[in-house]
């Protein structure tokens, strides 16, 4: 299945999305592919288009005295965007780079925008997008704030186990806001839990 196919079937599964509103978007988008370690943004930049994730996946991270801490991660089915920068049209402060080679469909803020115009459906899918984002960015404040780093593995470990799969563990350790040794005796411990 192509980009293009694989998004349109993405959307259609989508309750309220209907072909016509489909119809409409299917001509304004752009299949772009990314190497490994090239960046969809990079800090500075502004973030002109949201990308979906038809294949590989994604890391946004910033700069803290010249150490890279990683926020967030991005699969198949998923958006990538700055969305701050996205919709401000303003530098971002962060970078979005490809965690392994990868293909999106991209779309531009006025298409959103003229979506918006034309259908109360693309408006509630955009309400649910950023009521998502927020619910995201959201839990991870939380769970910096209130969990130490064992039961931030541990969550991660249950709700998210791809990632131990497809992301390098020292991206992990940056994400769960913890030094890559500490990560390393975290899952000793738990796996040594588990043989009990």
């Amino acid at each position: 299945m192509d980009a293009l196919q694989q998004f349109k079937t993405w959307l259609t599964n989508v309750p309220f999305i209907t072909e016509e509103d489909c119809a409409f978007f299917l001509p304004w988008l752009k299949v772009k592919q990314f190497k490994a370690r090239e960046y969809f943004v990079a800090e500075g930049t502004v973030c002109k288009e949201v990308g979906f994730v038809t294949n590989g996946a994604f890391r946004t991270f910033y700069l803290q005295e010249g150490k890279e801490i990683n926020t967030c991660f991005y699969f198949e089915n998923q958006f990538v965007v700055e969305y701050d920068s996205f919709l401000k049209n303003s530098p971002s402060r962060y970078f979005i780079q490809a965690l392994e080679d990868a293909e999106t469909v991209c779309f531009s803020l006025p298409v959103v925008q003229e979506a918006y115009q034309r259908s109360k459906n693309w408006e509630h899918f955009g309400r649910l997008m950023a009521e998502e984002s927020y619910k995201m960015v959201a839990r991870r404040m939380e769970d910096l704030l209130f969990l130490d780093g064992e039961q931030r593995y541990l969550k991660l470990l249950q709700e998210e186990p791809q990632l131990f799969e497809r992301v390098p563990l020292y991206h992990i350790a940056s994400y769960l806001g913890v030094e890559r040794e500490s990560l390393s005796r975290l899952r000793k411990k738990v796996a040594g839990k588990e043989r009990l």
